[in-house]
Order: structure tokens, then sequence, then C-alpha cells
């Protein structure tokens, strides 16, 4: 069972976008185009935030604060070419911006739970060899478990 959901979309803002060379096209704000045939495989192409410096970065958090005591899935809709991926990368920070984990999900569907002195994290889009794909949405579901929701309906 799950419990809250978060679908976090490609926003326009720029700064956090891979752009040399590439051609950004947002058709909706679930369907953004990116297309860049020159750039190598493992770069970061987007980069979505838990925690912003509002006065520096002058965009706000698109990512819902989470635990590390809860369990999470994350859903990937991204369409590519045959053989070409995408990858997601999660990194977790203490209050102190020192890195303390990351999760790299290869899969459309990948379960996770984050490190327990997680205070923030950042989502990267990362090029797995795909030069050219479609960005939908990236959701984040709480994972809820049995044992737990029979303890909330009994209370």
């Amino acid at each position: 069972m799950t419990g809250e959901t978060w679908v976090i979309y490609w926003n326009e803002y720029a700064a956090d976008t891979y752009l040399y060379g590439s051609e950004v096209t947002c058709h909706r704000k679930d369907d953004v185009e990116f297309v860049n045939h020159m750039m190598p495989p493992g770069t970061v192409i987007k980069q979505w935030y838990s925690k912003t410096n509002y006065q520096a970065q002058r965009i706000e958090p698109a990512l819902p604060m989470i635990d590390g005591e809860s369990d999470y899935r994350l859903i990937v809709d991204i369409d590519t070419a045959a053989g070409e991926e995408c990858q997601v990368r999660l990194v977790f920070y203490d209050r102190y911006e020192t890195e303390v984990g990351n999760i790299t999900a290869r899969d459309r569907v990948t379960d996770f739970k984050c490190p327990l002195k997680t205070y923030s994290y950042r989502m990267q889009l990362l090029s797995g060899g795909a030069r050219e794909f479609h960005f939908h949405s990236i959701i984040i579901q709480e994972v809820l478990h049995e044992r737990e929701e029979t303890v909330k309906t009994t209370s």
C-alpha cells in the first residue's frame, strides 16, 4: 500500500539543466523533449532539490521532505529510444551538507530508504546513453507496510 504521493515535473528553470549542445522543448508540463547527441553517458542532465537557498538560487524546493524511517518508491516516467536509458540518482545530505549516501535507480520502479541522518537530498537525472527522450514525470510514493496500516486503523 502507498501513503503520500508526490509528482515531480521538469521545471523551466535552466540553471540546473545541462544545456551545452542541448535542445529542450517544453510541449506541456508533463512532456519535455530533450535532445543532445554529443552528451557523454553519466552526465547530470537535470537536478531537483528538497532544500534551497532562495536568495542564491531563486528557486523553490521541488522535492518533498522525506525521512530515514519510512520506505519510498520512485516511479520514473521517461520515454527513450530502444537500447537507450536515463537513470535517476538520489544524493542524501546531513544538516552540514555532507553526503551521507546515494541511490541510483536504473529501473522504472525502484524502492528505497534514505539514511537516518538525511536532512536534505537532491534528485539528479543522468544520461545512461540516452541522446534524446521525452520526460513526463518522476513520482515519489511513501510505501506503507500492512502492519503499520492495521495500527493506524485500529487507533
